[in-house]
């Protein structure tokens, strides 16, 4: 631990993130990182056996505030990951299907209201306790009241059957609940106290917490009693580190596993391998979907944009622009065009995206619509409103701000003026439903679609930036989410972006100007196999360490 201490003393900058949320778009996790590279890094060689691992994985988790507890962010929301020291009643495989964990199977009532969920009798806490239903109903019952985001506001309750079986009771049927099942990590109720727990969790996972040095690292220990495939690694040191840093650190080879900046993605270090995992951050411009009739939001913001509210404007910029410029020139390739938001996501719509890229077609949309250059001034316009207005994005994140240059820039050829305004999330939410937002979708649950494109009051919450409003869409979305049947719940979601007539996507209202998926980028120790990383696990590349190996059977020195 010394030696890990002083590496860290020498590198320098370290951060922290708080616990994760459950969130459609988040401001904070692909923000750009805080801490910068100074110069070398000169720390000295350290050793380790073959099975001990070094990891700093800022997308995993960074350093939760409130501790390893899941009850209050640790492994949920957004981010989604691993949580290495609790057990989860599901988990994904590496297709990205949902399949069983702590759980047998479950099933749903018609009516889609109650759950039941049968659970393995053969689990065991690492303090000897044997876990049962009475602990999964405990969890989710204290999840309900925590001061967390899980969004348990539609589970009523839920109660143990009996030690093998634990029902939820939910106040409207939801569909998505299976994401609520897939997250939240087992805490027991014998040992489980708020206020303590974070610092010292107890779990069934494959991993127990055995030292937390606030502010620089964690340390696991393998879980002897773990019921599942045990790992190859029985000890992983989880370092907290920004991105920068973090490429510093494996220069200076003192990480296996370190999470770099995109910035970073052209360049080599020696002895690592530095690879692009898929993930769920789809990068895209919201477009306020109404006009500026003098409404405010229910805190005074204005509400409407007349030339964002102009289908012509948002279906020209995606026919016009060229996703794959922008992919390959702001994140050097390492992603893929995004025309939906969802594309990547097994319940998204190909039928709701378009071809792109057609500048030509683009413009005729434009001229036929009414937005002429008629002063030659180089921006159109129509009525005597210039096609002109305000794109916001995060003044922290050069990603995001190197987006909405490459945005302006092509909309300019179309005739289209897009004022840049970096700046803080504030001030970004205050003007999201008036001017367009550079946003990030970064979550795989279901629900968070429903929220993004349901009809909603200006509540001045980031969801639904654009106020799109569309009864059919509703219609889809609400069948979506209240059908107790996963399949018809997908095709329910696919319809929503587009039906052959209407929809969220390009291909109908083109409710926003979607852009690029980025990957995450990593420097992985040559020596490290990582198996066959699940699908879209750029944020949770531990989700499969039960695969990871060591190809050196000994002790392996770094270099």
């Amino acid at each position: 631990m010394g030696t890990l201490i002083v590496i860290i003393a020498i590198i320098g900058i370290i951060t922290s993130m708080s616990g994760c949320v459950s969130s459609s778009m988040d401001d904070s996790e692909l923000g750009s990182a805080s801490g910068s590279e100074s110069g070398s890094v000169s720390a000295s060689s350290t050793s380790r056996a073959s099975d001990e691992l070094v990891v700093n994985v800022y997308s995993h988790t960074g350093e939760p505030e409130t501790g390893f507890d899941p009850l209050l962010g640790w492994g949920c929301g957004h981010v989604n990951f691993e949580p290495l020291i609790q057990s989860t009643l599901f988990k994904t495989d590496d297709e990205g299907a949902i399949i069983n964990d702590l759980a047998t199977g479950y099933s749903a009532s018609p009516d889609g209201k109650t759950w039941t969920v049968n659970v393995r009798d053969d689990v065991k806490f690492t303090d000897g306790e044997k876990l049962t239903a009475e602990d999964v109903a405990f969890t989710f019952n204290t999840a309900i009241g925590s001061n967390s985001e899980l969004d348990m506001s539609n589970l009523e309750n839920a109660r143990a059957v009996n030690d093998t079986a634990v029902e939820f009771n939910l106040k409207e049927p939801q569909s998505s609940f299976i994401w609520r099942l897939r997250y939240v990590g087992i805490v027991p109720e014998h040992a489980y106290k708020k206020e303590t727990y974070g610092a010292s969790p107890i779990g069934s996972g494959p991993y127990k917490l055995v030292q937390w040095d606030k502010g620089q690292q964690a340390i696991f220990e393998l879980n002897d009693n773990y019921y599942g495939q045990k790992p190859y690694f029985k000890k992983i040191t989880m370092l907290f580190l920004d991105r920068d840093t973090a490429f510093a650190a494996a220069k200076s080879g003192n990480v296996d596993i370190a999470e770099i900046d995109i910035t970073h993605a052209n360049q080599s270090i020696n002895g690592y391998d530095i690879i692009s995992l898929p993930s769920s951050r789809a990068f895209g411009v919201s477009f306020p979907m109404q006009n500026n009739t003098g409404k405010k939001s229910l805190t005074g913001d204005t509400i409407g944009n007349n030339v964002t509210a102009d289908i012509a404007i948002r279906k020209a910029l995606n026919t016009g622009i060229d996703r794959k410029a922008i992919l390959d020139g702001v994140i050097y390739g390492k992603g893929d065009v995004e025309y939906t938001g969802v594309d990547q996501r097994t319940f998204g719509n190909p039928e709701a995206r378009i071809k792109d890229s057609k500048p030509e077609e683009a413009i005729k949309i434009l001229e036929d619509a009414g937005w002429k250059d008629t002063d030659g001034d180089g921006i159109r316009e129509k009525d005597g409103t210039k096609a002109e207005f305000k794109l916001y994005y995060s003044s922290s994140d050069q990603t995001r701000q190197a987006l909405s240059v490459a945005v302006s820039e092509q909309a300019k050829k179309l005739g289209i003026k897009i004022n840049l305004v970096g700046t803080n999330w504030d001030e970004i939410y205050a003007n999201q439903y008036s001017s367009a937002v550079l946003y990030a979708y970064s979550s795989i649950d279901t629900f968070n679609l429903y929220q993004q494109y349901h009809t909603k009051e200006a509540d001045d919450t980031y969801r639904n930036p654009g106020l799109y409003s569309n009864p059919v869409v509703d219609g889809y979305l609400e069948t979506a989410l209240r059908t107790s049947d996963q399949e018809q719940a997908i095709e329910n979601w696919k319809l929503a972006a587009y039906d052959g007539n209407t929809g969220f996507g390009p291909s109908a209202d083109a409710t926003w100007l979607w852009l690029v998926t980025m990957d995450y980028l990593y420097a992985v120790d040559e020596t490290v196999d990582m198996g066959t990383p699940e699908k879209n696990s750029g944020s949770d590349i531990l989700g499969n360490i039960y695969e990871w190996t060591r190809t050196s059977a000994t002790d392996t020195a770094q270099k």
